[in-house]
C-alpha cells in the first residue's frame, strides 16, 4: 500500500510509522485515514512483532491536529473529523503488538493524544507535551480526557486540561506519561532496542496480556479476572506456550514461532 502523509517501513519483525509532514506533523484527515490504513495492515502482517511510531524531522512527534483544516469545518464536520481520529487511534491502541512512541520534539494536544495511545512512550530529553486546546476555546477531542485521566489519574489530568500548560520529558516522566527519557541523538536507537526485544517474545502471549490490560482496566475487578482466565487459557493453547514450558524444562533458550 502507497503512503503520503506517512511512511511505513517493516525490517527485522518491526514496523516503523514515520508521520511525514515536516517540521511539525500536524494531524489531518489524511494522516488519520493512512494510520488506520496502516494499523489493518500490521494487524494482518505476521512478519511484523513489534511497531514504532516517530514523527519526521526533529522538531515535532506531532504538533497537534491541523488547525488550518479544522478551522472553518462545520460542527457536523468537525465531528466527523474527531471520529476519523477515534477510529485511527483506537485501532492502534488495540493493534494486538506492542506499539512504542518514540517522542522527540513537540507532542501536543492530538500528538500527545497519539502517544497516549502507545503501550510504552519513550521521550527525547528535548520532547515538550503538553493539551494546550483550552487556549484555542476548545479541549481535547482525541482521547485526551479519558486516556490521560486513566493513565496519571484525574485530578493530574484536570491540572493539564484545565491550565493548558506544556510541560518538559523531565516532567512527563515524574508524571508517568513517559516511560524513560533518553538523550535526543539516541531515541530512535533505544527505540529500535526495545522493539526488537519485545519482538523476540511470544507473539499470542504478547497480544493476550495487551487485550487482558487494555480491556480490564476498564470492567470490575469479577469480570477483569475473568478475562484474564480466558485471555490466560488462549495463550496456554499456543505452540508458543509448548516451547516455552519445553524450553524451561530443558534450561536452554525458547525458540518462540509466534503461533
Amino acid at each position: 500500500m502507497t503512503y503520503e502523509a506517512i511512511q511505513l517501513i517493516k525490517e527485522n519483525g518491526v514496523a516503523t510509522i514515520t508521520l511525514n509532514r515536516p517540521p511539525m506533523n500536524p494531524l489531518n484527515s489524511q494522516v488519520f485515514k493512512e494510520l488506520s490504513q496502516a494499523a489493518d495492515e500490521l494487524q494482518s502482517d505476521a512478519s511484523v512483532k513489534a511497531v514504532i511510531i516517530t514523527g519526521a524531522g526533529n522538531k515535532a512527534f506531532a504538533a497537534g491536529a491541523d488547525v488550518a483544516e479544522m478551522a472553518n469545518l462545520t460542527p457536523v464536520e468537525v465531528y466527523n473529523f474527531c471520529q476519523a481520529s477515534r477510529v485511527a487511534f483506537e485501532k492502534i491502541e488495540d493493534l494486538g503488538k506492542p506499539v512504542i512512541a518514540a517522542i522527540g520534539g513537540l507532542a501536543l494536544g492530538g500528538g500527545c493524544e497519539l502517544a497516549l495511545c502507545c503501550d510504552f512512550r519513550l521521550a527525547a530529553d528535548t520532547a515538550k507535551f503538553g493539551q494546550p486546546e483550552i487556549g484555542l476555546g476548545i479541549i481535547p477531542g482525541a482521547g485526551g480526557t479519558q486516556r490521560l485521566p486513566r493513565l496519571i489519574g484525574a485530578a493530574r489530568a484536570k491540572e493539564l486540561i484545565f491550565l493548558g500548560d506544556i510541560f518538559d520529558a523531565s516532567a512527563a516522566l515524574s508524571l508517568g506519561l513517559v516511560n524513560k527519557v533518553i538523550p535526543a541523538d539516541s531515541l530512535m536507537e533505544e527505540a529500535r532496542k526495545l522493539a526488537q526485544k519485545l519482538a523476540a517474545k511470544p507473539a499470542v502471549a504478547m497480544c493476550m496480556a495487551k487485550s487482558a490490560i487494555n480491556t480490564g482496566v476498564n470492567l470490575d475487578i469479577s469480570s477483569a479476572l475473568t478475562l484474564e482466565i480466558q485471555c490466560f487459557v488462549t495463550a496456554f493453547a499456543s505452540d508458543d506456550r509448548q516451547e516455552g514450558l519445553g524450553a524451561f524444562m530443558e534450561k536452554r533458550k525458547p525458540n518462540f514461532m509466534g503461533k
